[in-house]
């Protein structure tokens, strides 16, 4: 007679020691995320130049381009089909003679960003309109706001003249104002402005309270145009190790009006997205996935480091576990179709 062979369970490890059973399928690996990435949590920026036919590859950031505003229906349609909900609009000047020392362009009412909020509110009626709110592009020195003449930031009219052009913005159609400059103050005063138009009630305040200065965002300036003629943009974006600076930016924002907030860069500033998700937890959280962390991970998949789709992923992943609610990403466009798989 052949006995089978017999085993006693084993008592080396505790039950709720055992965790694998709950993740050996793929359906319940996704049971474990207490929140899921989803179509309508991306927010996808785009560049606009004044040069109504632009059509171009920026080499710095792949699959990304810049448009004019002939250019930019067929390209947001494609996109919108696919499910997406919401842009965020970058002015691009490039005609001569166009930037002078206060950003006049910044909100002609027929430079580009003006000019796309009115298409894009005709064309797609349901797609929600974001406008980046700076006067770096549309400066000739390339800083967020008008200076003395040392050369230093004057606050009170910066303030003064980013807070005219997110107005101007809402008046044109804009579902939301993002000002990015980091001045102290401007969330006070553009929340102000859009109450004494009667427009507060239609448009929401999404302040950058969190945007660190760094060597993230080179791809940016290429595309944007952005880049300081002189000095860098470290006396009014916080400082990398700042921790407690944007803690205490975001409070001050929030308190001033801010309807949703903003921490940027993202990857490198995981602690500042958990930070501000207890702090402001009432709040629309946003995280910018910005151009240079899209960059490296392109660079990282085409020297055959990473899967590129694997890595966006655990990147974007790794924002909304830390409590991001939106997310500004240049991978929208591929997750509205990776979403779908």
């Amino acid at each position: 007679m052949v006995h089978k062979a017999e085993f006693l369970p084993s008592t080396g490890n505790s039950i709720s020691s055992i965790l694998q059973g709950g993740y050996n399928h793929p359906l319940s690996r996704e049971w474990q995320q207490e929140r899921q990435l989803t179509k309508n949590m991306f927010i996808f920026p785009l560049f606009i130049s004044d040069m109504p036919d632009d059509e171009t590859d920026i080499p710095s950031l792949p699959n990304i381009k810049r448009f004019g505003v002939n250019k930019l229906v067929p390209y947001v349609d494609s996109l919108v089909k696919k499910g997406l909900r919401a842009v965020i609009l970058f002015g691009v000047p490039l005609k001569e003679g166009v930037k002078d020392s206060v950003g006049t362009a910044a909100d002609d009412p027929e430079g580009p960003v003006i000019t796309s909020i009115k298409l894009l509110r005709e064309k797609f009626p349901d797609l929600f309109i974001m406008c980046d709110v700076c006067l770096c592009e549309y400066t000739d020195h390339g800083h967020c706001g008008i200076l003395n003449e040392d050369g230093s930031l004057n606050r009170e009219p910066s303030v003064r003249r980013i807070a005219a052009v997110a107005v101007n913005y809402a008046k044109a159609g804009a579902h939301s104002v993002a000002p990015s400059d980091m001045m102290d103050g401007r969330i006070k005063d553009i929340k102000t402005g859009l109450m004494d138009a009667g427009l507060a009630h239609k448009c929401l305040v999404m302040s950058y309270a969190a945007k660190f200065s760094g060597n993230l965002y080179g791809p940016f300036r290429d595309a944007a145009g952005s880049a300081p003629s002189h000095g860098d943009r470290k006396a009014y974006q916080l400082p990398p190790a700042g921790a407690g600076l944007a803690r205490r930016a975001l409070l001050r924002d929030i308190e001033e009006g801010a309807d949703a907030i903003m921490v940027k860069p993202s990857t490198f500033y995981l602690d500042i997205v958990s930070d501000a998700s207890k702090l402001c937890g009432d709040y629309p959280l946003c995280a910018y996935h910005v151009s240079g962390e899209y960059a490296m991970l392109h660079a990282a998949a085409e020297k055959g480091v990473v899967d590129l789709k694997g890595i966006a992923f655990e990147a974007h992943q790794g924002l909304v576990r830390a409590g991001a609610r939106l997310i500004i990403s240049y991978f929208t466009p591929e997750f509205l179709e990776w979403l779908d798989i």
